[in-house]
């Protein structure tokens, strides 16, 4: 589905590479104890955001981390270089809003120059994404995600708290407009809000080349979890099929976070993200670094270790490789059932990054 997606893999998990050597100390960093090779790094510029969604943070909003404890951009280099130098393929910016950091051109400029980085994406609410998209795409952004929960202005009003529904339409066309194919859309379905809307929203996959992907409501801190909203992929499914019976499932890569779907005669593809129903912590490839230089394995998971600290007192790159390392290897092997994540502590979603 996308020319940028890592190696087909024969099994079910991300695993080892044959003509990796078992016993290479920079590999082994990106292993952990269950044999999944993690290839793809979600790195948080910034926790700010222009909208204030309400599944991403509490309507009182949220403690925000001091600017000097964020990580600058040449520390932001240094930690993404020695992921790839180590094995990542893949680098994913997110945030908070990512295209609110000022410095994100040269951000993709330094990552996009990283010997062995196959992919460098976005994630974005796509506010400001049209006017900064042809910069961030000189400077070798290679894949666009953008954020939409409703097609109606006056419930993402309500959604987000602000307005911005026209401008996110208009980054979508200026995506496809530069080339990106497939624009991911991701749209979190919560029942009673835009449950009615799925329909609607795979008929952008009509004439255009997009790829619009459901996911399941997800609980977070301070964003008011209830298993009520949660629309499972099951039936999302099931709506879909009712109305466009030649629905058809692709050949999933074993990393897939999506399962995936093409519709006879339309251009993109319809994709379902089903953490809570039917979680995909096999074949799991993906690290993530925060804005706060805290490093987390799991996004389901509350343990965290801190790289800014180490970083910014002199540690080496072999400190800090084993510093990663050893995170790597308390990764378990699935995350807890969505009874017990929404009873565990964990940060808000602006503060983990999207």
């Amino acid at each position: 589905m996308n020319a940028s997606t890592p190696r087909m893999c024969s099994t079910s998990c991300a695993k080892v590479p044959e003509d990796l050597p078992k016993d290479n100390p920079v590999s082994d960093m990106l292993l952990d104890s269950f044999g999944r090779l993690h290839t793809y790094l979600r790195i948080s510029l910034t926790e700010r955001c222009n909208l204030r969604c309400q599944y991403c943070m509490p309507a009182e909003g949220v403690d925000l981390t001091p600017s000097p404890k964020i990580l600058s951009q040449n520390e932001i280099v240094r930690l993404a270089n020695l992921f790839v130098s180590s094995g990542v393929e893949k680098i994913r910016l997110t945030g908070g809003e990512p295209t609110i950091r000022k410095d994100i051109e040269d951000i993709c400029l330094h990552l996009s120059n990283l010997n062995g980085l196959k992919t460098l994406a976005i994630t974005t609410n796509g506010i400001t994404l049209a006017r900064k998209l042809p910069k961030l795409k000189e400077c070798g952004l290679t894949s666009v995600n953008i954020s939409l929960d409703t097609l109606v202005p006056a419930k993402f009003e309500f959604m987000t708290r602000r307005k911005g529904h026209q401008k996110v339409m208009e980054s979508i066309n200026a995506a496809i407009n530069l080339g990106y194919n497939p624009v991911k859309v991701n749209c979190v379905v919560m029942r009673g809000f835009n449950d009615d809307e799925i329909c609607d929203f795979v008929e952008l996959t009509r004439d255009k080349p997009i790829n619009i992907r459901f996911i399941e409501f997800m609980p977070f801190d301070g964003n008011v979890w209830n298993v009520k909203k949660l629309v499972p992929y099951s039936e999302m499914l099931d709506r879909v099929v009712k109305r466009f019976p030649s629905l058809k499932r692709l050949q999933d890569h074993p990393t897939d976070t999506a399962k995936n779907f093409r519709i006879d005669e339309h251009a993109g593809v319809v994709s379902f993200i089903t953490s809570m129903t039917e979680h995909f912590c096999a074949g799991c490839n993906r690290l993530r670094l925060l804005a706060d230089g805290n490093f987390k394995v799991c996004l389901f998971g509350p343990s965290e270790v801190s790289l800014r600290d180490p970083l910014r007192q002199g540690a080496n790159d072999h400190e800090l490789r084993e510093i990663i390392g050893s995170a790597v290897k308390r990764k378990k092997a699935s995350h807890a059932g969505m009874f017990d994540i929404a009873k565990t502590a964990n940060r808000p979603m602006i503060h983990i990054g999207g």
